[in-house]
Parts: C-alpha cells; sequence; structure tokens
C-alpha cells in the first residue's frame, strides 16, 4: 500500500502539473514563471535540508555539477516545455515528455556506457514512429510559420535535455553528491540563470498577481516539484529504478485525458493509435532495461549484508 501511495502521489500530480502550465504562460515569460517555481521550490527545499542538518558544503567541482544538472533540468528544459504549451495542448507535450525514458537509456549507452539490448532500439523506433502518428495532421501540412511544428521542436528539445540533465545527475550520485540537496541547489541554480538570462535578453520582468496565476505557480513549486519528487525518489529506493519509471508512462496518460475535457482535444484513429505506439515503445524500452537491472542487482538492493558477503567471497576477489 505504501509503494502504491509512492507510485499514485507523482503520478496524478505530474499528470495535472501539464495542464497548470497552461496558466504560467502568456501574460508572464516561460523563462521568469520557470524562475519562479525553481526559486521557490529550490529555497523551501534549501531550508528543509538546513533544518534537518543535512550536508550542506560541497566542493567547488561539485557545485559545477550541480550548477550543470541545474541548468538542464530545472532551466532550459522546463523553459522550451512551457514555451511548448503557447502551441500545443498540455496533454500532446505530456505524451512527447514520455519519450524521455528512451532517451535516458540511449543517452544512458553514449555518456555513461550503460549497455542497452536491441529491444531499446526498437522501443525508440516505435516512439518516434507513435509521435509521428499524433501530429500526423501538422507533419502532413508541414510549414516553418505552423505554431504546432513549432511546438513540436520546443517540447522533443526540452524533453532531450530533461535526459542530459538526468544523465548528469546519474553522475553526480555516483559521485556520492546527496540527491535532496543536488536537487535543492540545482533548483535555486536553475532560476537564477532563467532570470538573469530574461534580463539579458531584454525580457518584461513582471510577476502577475491574479489568483490563477500565483495559485498554479504553488502547485507547481509546492506539489509538482518538491512533494512529487520526493515520493518519486523514495518509491526508486523501494522498488528500483526500472520499475518505478513506469510513472513516466502512465503520467502522461493522465494529461491526455485532463486535456480532452479541458482543453477540447479532439482524438482520431490516427492519433489514438499514435497515442498507443508511443506508450508500446516506451514499454519495450522499460522492459529491456530492468532485465538489466534484474541480471546485475545494485548492492542497496541485496537482502544479505555487505558484511557477510565480504567474509564468504575470497579475499582476492573482495580486494
Amino acid at each position: 500500500m505504501k509503494n502504491a501511495l509512492l507510485f499514485i502521489t507523482p503520478v496524478l500530480i505530474w499528470g495535472s502539473t501539464w495542464y497548470v502550465i497552461k496558466f504560467q504562460v502568456g501574460n508572464v515569460d516561460a523563462m521568469l514563471s520557470v524562475s519562479y517555481r525553481f526559486g521557490i521550490a529550490g529555497v523551501l527545499m534549501l531550508i528543509v535540508c538546513s533544518l534537518w542538518k543535512m550536508k550542506m558544503d560541497f566542493t567547488r567541482k561539485e557545485h559545477q555539477f550541480i550548477l550543470l544538472q541545474g541548468l538542464l533540468i530545472f532551466g532550459f528544459n522546463y523553459w522550451l516545455v512551457y514555451t511548448s504549451e503557447l502551441y500545443l495542448t498540455s496533454g500532446l507535450v505530456g505524451l512527447i515528455f514520455s519519450l524521455l525514458v528512451f532517451l535516458n537509456i540511449l543517452n544512458g549507452r553514449i555518456f555513461l556506457k550503460t549497455p542497452f539490448e536491441n529491444k531499446v532500439i526498437i522501443g525508440g523506433f516505435l516512439g518516434l514512429v507513435g509521435t509521428g502518428m499524433v501530429f500526423w495532421e501538422d507533419l502532413s501540412h508541414f510549414s516553418f510559420t505552423d505554431g504546432k511544428i513549432i511546438g513540436l521542436c520546443f517540447a522533443v528539445g526540452g524533453t532531450y535535455l530533461a535526459s542530459l540533465g538526468n544523465i548528469t545527475s546519474a553522475r553526480n550520485q555516483k559521485a556520492g553528491i546527496p540527491v535532496i540537496q543536488s536537487n535543492a541547489f540545482g533548483m535555486v541554480y536553475g532560476a537564477i540563470a532563467m532570470f538573469v538570462i530574461a534580463v539579458i535578453l531584454g525580457k518584461e520582468i513582471r510577476f502577475e498577481v491574479s489568483q490563477s496565476y500565483v495559485l498554479s505557480l504553488l502547485y507547481l513549486a509546492i506539489f509538482g516539484s518538491i512533494i512529487a519528487f520526493g515520493a518519486f525518489m523514495t518509491l526508486i529506493g523501494n522498488i528500483g529504478a526500472s520499475k518505478a519509471a513506469y510513472v513516466s508512462l502512465v503520467a502522461p496518460v493522465i494529461a491526455l485525458t485532463i486535456s480532452t475535457f479541458l482543453e477540447d482535444y479532439t482524438w482520431t484513429t490516427i492519433s489514438l493509435s499514435g497515442a498507443v505506439m508511443i506508450l508500446v515503445g516506451n514499454m519495450v524500452a522499460l522492459r529491456s532495461s530492468k532485465k538489466k537491472e534484474k541480471a546485475f542487482p545494485r548492492v542497496q538492493e541485496l537482502e544479505v549484508p555487505v558484511e557477510v558477503l565480504e567474509e564468504k567471497l575470497p579475499d582476492k576477489l573482495t580486494d
């Protein structure tokens, strides 16, 4: 029941955030909305880390990699995603973002030399074809001035940057940088970077005091950036990363359902088939990584204490 709750929490929250983001773009520039969101979330998380007396001192090199993580995940990634929702329905953006699962496996192979099976390639191919089917009406009338094509480019670009950010996060965790603190600092770094760039580009610095903007901002900062992430990371620790990654498959379904009722998104046979193909493609890719993880379980997932294993292993092997 505990793991079920940890699974449902990020699914429902992240599935709804795609629609809530709609209230963050338009009157206020997307860069500033991203800055406000992660500025609030990052400061709150740093306060919690301080109260819980977590490790807060990191070397200059560690801060540099935390900065990179923040720029990719909590900066440029969300700026592109926010901007894409000026052209696309929230459900479609959420669906495109589900390709993150495949991109993580692919970039893990490129940057971290993580092995993958051929099924990962098949899953990625299904996902890309499915995305083309969802946007078939727009792609069949391709135009560089078509807003939906622009939105598609922003959404795909944001998803790829998010994947690079996840790879950076994996590198940081491997280097011993704690997840919670790195994300707290990363959110603050991302918020500062977006604000500075907005100033340099001459964006109008404004904050909308309307009820819809303020409430949506707080929802995204507290629920979307702190609670959902905390539940998701706890779930990873309980059941493993591969199983927990199915959150990324279910959340877009919630997003598209919300989009259908609140944004008048109309399904066609081709778009529905494409959506199914994207989800199937991601499931194929996930199943591959899941098998790999079962074949090589992590030390922290073993039920036998490490000390007992060391006593039973030959000295040369333990050395």
